[in-house]
Order: C-alpha cells, then structure tokens, then sequence
C-alpha cells in the first residue's frame, strides 16, 4: 500500500504545474494534500478510481486539506476539538477497518511567534486525540507538520534555533508524541541521512542549493511497524515550495 503527503500550496497552481502528472504516475492508494487555498466548487478534479474528501477553510484562499483514497473509509471527521481549528480546514480523519489516517496542516507560529501560544495549545489538543485514536487501532498521521525535529531536519540549524518551526517548545511537542508509541518513519529506515528536505524558500537558488528543511511527516503507530516497507522523500517533483512524501505499506 502506497499513501503519499504533499503540501500543494494551492491546488489549482498546483494543477497548473503539472500534480496531475505525479498523481497518476505515482498511483497511491491514499493520497493526502494541505494547503489547499480554495473553497467548494472552485476546482473539479477527475480522479477515477478515488473517493474525495476535503476539508476547507472558512477564509478564502487559505489553509485546507483533502483525502484522495482507492479505499472507502467506515468514517470521516473533519476537524477536532475548537472550533477555530475546524475554521481553517486543517484536520482530515478517516478511518478504516485496520487503522485511523489523520492528514494535518499544522498552524504556523509566524516568523515573530505571535501565534505560537496558539500553535502550542493546537499541539497539546491534537496529541490527546492522536494518543485517544491510537488506543482503538492504530494510526497513519501525515502532513505538514511546520516543525523540523532534529538538527539533522534542516540545513542551516544552528542559525535558526529558536526560529519558528525549530523552537525548544515545537520541538518538544514532536519529542513528545515519538515517545508515546509512535514512529517518525523516514527516521526509522534513515536515522541519520542528512539532506532530506521537504520545504524550501522560494528565494533564488535556495532550492537548486537544497537549503530546506524537513517539515511533511509520516508518522505511525509503534504497532505498525512491521508493516512498514520504505519512507521517501520526493525531492525532485516540483510544483509547489514543498515536495511529495511517500510512505510504503505491507
């Protein structure tokens, strides 16, 4: 089994620069986006073979996400917990008969940390609905998670501690969740391969350079894990400042 995350920035540029085209040559049995930026009937995307679900924001052109799935799921929730966090489209639920799939867009704590308090509390309410899921089968959580967890997450690190996505207190809320019967998968199979980003600035030649930092996750449950096969990054498929992430499933 084949589950893919991608943060689209925007589906519809994203269409226009060819997502198309990976998604069907990549043919994912689950396929999770972010970032939408749109809102009901602002784009018909002919997926055969898929069922879709979105989830979108209320403010235009903003947040949101969505499921693409082979699969019918028993269940779908949109959202969790506030209602603020439901507003921006940012939690996708779907369960199915073996495991719950929970596609996230992480809130941002903003380059002066203005929203991270918000960001913290987001983070303490998600991981007591991850840990809730968990205790009924196991969990597939994927998305981007706007926090690079080790040094080894992101090129320039020692510049950019206490930055926004490295702070002690993001970094912390990930520390906790791995320690609670969950596995960060692309650390599991390449515990210390450096250079696997999955973000870059749009700044000229940041990207060519490979100056990014490693934001998009899949991370499963502990009691998966001899089900897992491989975890990739897809560096070289462009279309948006993030790139694809695959995570492949017995």
């Amino acid at each position: 089994m084949k589950l893919v995350s991608w943060n689209v920035n925007g589906i519809r540029a994203c269409v226009r620069k060819g997502f198309l085209d990976y998604f069907k040559e990549i043919d994912a049995d689950i396929f999770c986006i972010q970032e939408t930026k749109l809102q009901e009937g602002q784009i018909t995307l002919d997926l055969e073979g898929y069922y879709q679900y979105w989830n979108y924001a209320e403010r235009k052109g903003y947040s949101g996400t969505a499921v693409f799935t082979k699969r019918e799921p028993l269940n779908v929730k949109y959202g969790v917990g506030k209602q603020a966090t439901q507003d921006e489209g940012r939690i996708l639920t779907l369960e199915f008969e073996d495991f719950y799939l929970v596609n996230v867009y992480t809130p941002n704590a903003k380059r002066d940390l203005s929203r991270l308090d918000y960001r913290l509390e987001w983070e303490d309410e998600l991981y007591d609905y991850l840990v809730q899921l968990d205790q009924v089968k196991p969990l597939i959580y994927c998305g981007d998670l706007n926090v690079a967890h080790q040094e080894i997450d992101l090129k320039n690190h020692k510049t950019n501690h206490g930055n926004s996505g490295f702070t002690t207190e993001e970094r912390g809320k990930m520390t906790r969740l791995l320690n609670s019967g969950f596995i960060d998968t692309l650390r599991y199979f390449y515990p210390e391969k450096d250079d696997l980003y999955t973000w870059w600035s749009y700044m000229k030649t940041i990207r060519e350079r490979n100056i990014g930092w490693r934001i998009d996750y899949f991370i499963v449950s502990e009691r998966l894990k001899d089900r897992l096969v491989d975890s990739h990054v897809h560096s070289l498929v462009l279309g948006s400042d993030h790139c694809p992430i695959m995570l492949e499933l017995k």
